[in-house]
């Protein structure tokens, strides 16, 4: 028996005049970037940043301390700098975005082509601009921290007692942790394990778990086995702790102040011009660079094995 035909506007014919609701370009790739958000950050109005460092001996100037100093000799002496103190100058990280005007004029709405070309551009900037704080040849985090500051993990996987150890090289009020999300899960299954799990905290609109009263903050630019996101159940990655601010002689990070057509901090867009074509075109530039002030402001903990797993009775 044949199937009676519906007599009513079928869906795909409605289809045709419907509105249809979007979204805005979703870029997956992007991230929180909560390293650029807690490191403290100064600027720049020359794109150097000179650290005096003082010599350091074993011990601090001699002082006197006695009841009467007219009976004996005040010491004396004074604190040498360094010869040759490091310059930190300023990296740039650009990119060049051409849009084709007749695009731009026909079909921005709802949303501009142009802003929207631009917003993801500048997102990927900052992604690089981190990302290069923590693994620049030059100034990045890994690279910088002092042989001194360096430990290996007890047995591969990173446990409690690593962080203990992490944080008597950064013991002078630290500020949070710096490890991949794999890494963090694989401490978080080691404390697990030992009936120990750590507690949360909320800061910079992420809720963090903390050890020893600091969180450890969640990046991917801190690469197992030398990749962002890497397949391999197992793999091998850092583990940093950090701590920042120049009043506390701790990591900072630098940007370069005042910059032409400056977007956000140390980020500037500039036109360039229409071509015959009809394609505008765009350039980003963004400056930055980090510097270590003092030795112990950076800890790194190397080798940490992320693919370690447990059976619990059930």
């Amino acid at each position: 028996m044949a199937e009676k035909a519906l007599n009513a506007l079928r869906q795909e014919a409605a289809y045709q005049l419907a509105d249809i609701t979007k979204t805005a370009p979703q870029f997956g790739s992007l991230t929180p970037r909560y390293l650029t958000r807690l490191l403290e950050f100064k600027g720049l109005d020359a794109g150097i940043y000179r650290v005096n460092r003082v010599e350091e001996g074993e011990t601090p100037l001699d002082v006197l301390c006695s009841q009467d100093p007219k009976k004996v000799q005040i010491p004396q002496g004074f604190v040498d700098y360094e010869k040759k103190p490091r310059e930190y100058r300023l990296n740039s990280i650009s990119v060049i975005i051409n849009v084709d005007t007749k695009v731009s004029d026909v079909y921005s709405s709802p949303f501009d082509q142009i802003k929207e070309q631009l917003g993801l551009a500048i997102e990927s900037l900052k992604e690089r601009q981190e990302s290069q704080i923590i693994n620049s040849d030059d100034y990045g985090l890994l690279k910088n921290a002092a042989d001194s500051q360096r430990i290996q993990t007890r047995v591969g996987r990173p446990m409690p007692d690593d962080l203990d150890e992490l944080i008597t090289k950064v013991w002078k009020d630290p500020s949070f942790f710096l490890a991949h999300p794999r890494a963090i899960a694989a401490f978080e299954r080691e404390c697990t394990r030992r009936g120990v799990p750590p507690v949360t905290t909320n800061i910079a609109g992420g809720t963090f778990i903390a050890w020893r009263g600091i969180p450890i903050i969640p990046t991917n630019k801190l690469f197992v086995d030398g990749l962002k996101e890497s397949k391999a159940k197992s793999g091998k990655t850092n583990i940093l702790l950090v701590r920042t601010g120049e009043a506390k002689r701790g990591v900072i990070g630098l940007f370069q102040n005042g910059l032409p057509n400056e977007q956000s901090r140390g980020l500037s867009v500039r036109f360039r011009g229409i071509d015959d074509n009809g394609i505008a075109s765009y350039l980003l530039s963004l400056y930055c660079s980090a510097a270590v002030l003092a030795d112990d402001a950076l800890a790194v903990l190397e080798d940490v094995e992320v693919g370690e797993y447990y059976d619990y009775p059930l």
